[in-house]
């Protein structure tokens, strides 16, 4: 019995923490793509083709085809304006989209298995928020730029 009662006070306390937080998933949007772009969506083991307007979440996977691109809108918050440019022969998985309403703040994890993705980010109103791209090498940070990132395949 003396056990039970400090795991239930953790329990509570970690409980009324979670409470706390404002953070909300956000979502991706196909703005345009042209020639073959397909996606994955999470714990699916299909390719389907984009379409204009279609929502990427967390951990859904877009891949580009030869002689064909995509555009994305994962903006954050208050006006924050981000969009992916993904190139041909590319392929990521959408790792962390979520906004702090309240704090208005954004994370944003995008991993680029290989090709090329120029991000376009206006300046992000809260030095809180985050943006970056993961590489089989490194981890980038951005902070309110135009930026191109990079994987070539190994052979």
């Amino acid at each position: 019995m003396s056990i039970i009662k400090p795991l239930l006070v953790i329990t509570l306390i970690a409980s009324c923490s979670l409470g706390l937080a404002e953070e909300n998933k956000r979502s991706g949007k196909i703005v345009s793509f042209e020639g073959k772009v397909d996606m994955q969506q999470e714990g699916k083991k299909d390719w389907i083709p984009v379409e204009k307007g279609m929502i990427l979440n967390e951990n859904d996977i877009l891949r580009t085809k030869g002689n064909s691109t995509a555009v994305i809108d994962v903006s954050g918050v208050s006006g924050e304006e981000i969009t992916l440019e993904v190139e041909e022969l590319s392929q990521f998985m959408i790792v962390e989209l979520v906004k702090d309403e309240k704090k208005k703040t954004h994370k944003t994890l995008i991993d680029l298995a290989i090709g090329k993705v120029l991000i376009k980010a206006k300046e992000m109103r809260s030095k809180e928020s985050e943006f970056e791209v993961k590489t089989p090498t490194s981890v980038v940070g951005i902070r309110g730029t135009t930026f191109s990132v990079e994987v070539e395949a190994i052979e």
